[in-house]
């Protein structure tokens, strides 16, 4: 049965005076009985979102194709914007494309409280990756404006642009998208500036759109984990650690292309029988110690690439991905001594360059906390991880203190159109953020 206002208001000024006493416990304590989200209007909003992007004749089940600045991109959005104004709030578009909504507080002093996701999608992607966190977060808002719910601070709810080609929205905010960012191409082929300009943005404004260090209280994001983790415990909720780090090589491996009828195979200077063991060797390294730390060689170009040829280059990547920067760059140097063994092995030269390093995001321990003990009020069981993925979350941990919320993927499949999150894990993690917003409201 759906609390009065009263008894919502009464329970909120008990957890007031609590708050006194213990601020990271007592709203959630004590507000639990009287708040929860509406779940089913949660999973309605969801299923419409997917129409946008749907492949013709699909149906939910058959995934989204809403890459960046496609034509499902902007429909898509502006379903969001309406939605957000049968909230109470009201849509703006900054300059670099990102999606703003502003909820008043009680006072206007103090620093909002800043929460949201993403709605673009991997080409052929699932319903859930972005889009959980997406209209979880303004079911949220609609939850507190139907129930009469005023903060103290302002609530801030936002869409980012373009995290899937690279964070851009969230890195524009964050001052951290490059010059030549701007002509990176998207999945739906048109450049970041292009793209920003489809979307109502105005790229040559960009700074316009920075949000200055410290003038938020807090970033949170609600996820789905897209690994499966929380599915196999079965944990309904996760408490994110931080976001990995990344540090990506280039590889180019020559060797010498000649005739594979001819070459005696004592004597060939195999490019690709040398990839071959580069690609083994960072797999037994990276699981010859303990951790949650992930190498993987995803892209790989062979020339001549022809059957006849024993192959002369190879080039390929390697990603290396761990909460500890430090661990990664230790089994990167290891990687590379055993590259130049496999070099003296196989008559080949291996060059491995570093081309990116990008440094974990760590979770700000006050705001796991608060995301435990909201889970707890409500009866949900927690599990610390890392996040594996890259989120907006990461570039606004840059700007102040940051938490992320992760909720189950079934199996562990994302970016895939069997990407699945059951509707219940979807609403749990909508009544986690909330209950961790009315916590940092009180603190």
């Amino acid at each position: 049965m759906k609390p009065t206002r009263r008894e919502v208001v009464a329970s909120l000024a008990v957890a007031g005076f609590a708050a006194a006493l213990d601020p990271v416990t007592a709203w959630t304590q004590e507000t639990t009985p009287a708040l929860r989200v509406n779940a089913d209007r949660l999973r309605a909003h969801l299923e419409a979102l997917s129409v946008y992007g749907r492949p013709a004749g699909g149906s939910f089940a058959d995934g989204v194709s809403r890459t960046a600045y496609s034509d499902a991109d902007v429909p898509g959005r502006q379903y969001v914007m309406g939605l957000m104004r049968d909230a109470g709030l009201d849509p703006r578009v900054d300059t670099g494309g990102n999606i703003h909504g502003m909820r008043k507080g009680s006072d206007a002093s103090l620093p909002a409280i800043l929460f949201g996701s993403h709605i673009d999608s991997v080409p052929s992607g699932g319903n859930f990756d972005g889009d959980v966190g997406s209209l979880g977060a303004l079911e949220v808002v609609q939850t507190l404006q139907e129930h009469g719910v005023e903060t103290r601070h302002p609530l801030h709810y936002v869409i980012w642009q373009n995290e899937e080609g690279g964070l851009v929205g969230s890195s524009i905010a964050a001052g951290e998208l490059p010059a030549s960012g701007l002509q990176r191409v998207a999945s739906s082929g048109l450049t970041v500036e292009q793209g920003i300009r489809k979307i109502g943005g105005d790229p040559s404004r960009l700074a316009e759109a920075r949000m200055a260090k410290g003038s938020h209280r807090a970033y949170l994001e609600l996820h789905i984990e897209q690994g499966g983790n929380l599915d196999k415990a079965g944990i309904p909720i996760g408490v994110v650690d931080g976001i990995v780090s990344i540090d990506e090589y280039d590889v180019t491996i020559r060797g010498f292309a000649n005739h594979a009828g001819t070459t005696p195979m004592p004597e060939r200077r195999n490019a690709l029988l040398a990839a071959a063991k580069l690609v083994e060797a960072v797999q037994q390294i990276m699981t010859a110690e303990p951790g949650r730390q992930v190498g993987t060689v995803g892209h790989m170009e062979v020339s001549p690439n022809a059957r006849n040829i024993v192959p002369g280059l190879v080039k390929c990547t390697v990603e290396l991905r761990d909460l500890s920067d430090t661990k990664i760059a230790a089994l990167g140097e290891r990687i590379k001594a055993r590259a130049q063994q496999i070099a003296s092995e196989t008559g080949t030269t291996i060059e491995m360059d570093k081309v990116e390093n990008d440094p974990p995001a760590m979770a700000t321990p006050e705001i796991q906390k608060m995301i435990e003990n909201a889970a707890s009020s409500l009866g949900l069981k927690t599990m610390h991880l890392p996040s594996g993925a890259g989120h907006d979350a990461q570039m606004m941990a840059r700007l102040g203190p940051m938490g992320m919320i992760f909720v189950p993927s079934v199996a562990g499949i994302s970016h895939s159109p069997k990407e699945l999150s059951r509707w219940q894990d979807c609403a749990n993690g909508a009544n986690v953020l909330m209950h961790t917003i009315l916590a940092l409201d009180r603190t």
